[in-house]
């Protein structure tokens, strides 16, 4: 599994030209979902995010983490991340899980992440989404629970 976290000031996504859900002053996270994922990289993944301390303290260090900073969270499903470009012109996504188990295990996510307290908000698997997002720092941050 991969996730791109990047800390947002406000974080939106749109579908169908309608706001579905919004954050403010968190963690925007994407999640790429392996075809060979399962309950070892949603952990894995899940306590990074919330643990990983990129919230800057006074003195600008990063010190803090979203669960410390009691953030919000938007998560999205983002079977892009898994996009294979070494050969040709078109991405490929061999390395995807279908479209029905990465739906299995997004909502294994989504149901871990609301095992943290923390806001959990969450874009609509399998939609076209729109994301909006002013970026904190920027602060963008790669995860991958196979490394």
């Amino acid at each position: 599994m991969k996730a791109l976290l990047q800390r947002v000031i406000k974080s939106s996504v749109n579908i169908n030209g309608e706001i579905f859900s919004n954050i403010d002053n968190g963690l925007l996270v994407l999640i790429g979902i392996h075809k060979s994922d399962e309950i070892k990289d949603i952990k894995y993944i899940v306590d990074k995010c919330i643990n990983l301390r990129i919230f800057s303290d006074k003195n600008d260090k990063f010190n803090y983490s979203a669960l410390d900073m009691k953030s919000e969270l938007l998560v999205v499903s983002q079977f892009t991340l898994y996009a294979d470009v070494s050969k040709g012109r078109r991405p490929s996504f061999f390395e995807s899980a279908s479209p029905i188990n990465a739906r299995k295990i997004y909502n294994e996510t989504i149901e871990e992440f609301n095992k943290t307290g923390l806001s959990i908000k969450t874009g609509e698997f399998g939609a076209k989404m729109e994301i909006n997002l002013i970026n904190d720092g920027p602060v963008t941050i790669l995860l991958d629970s196979k490394l």
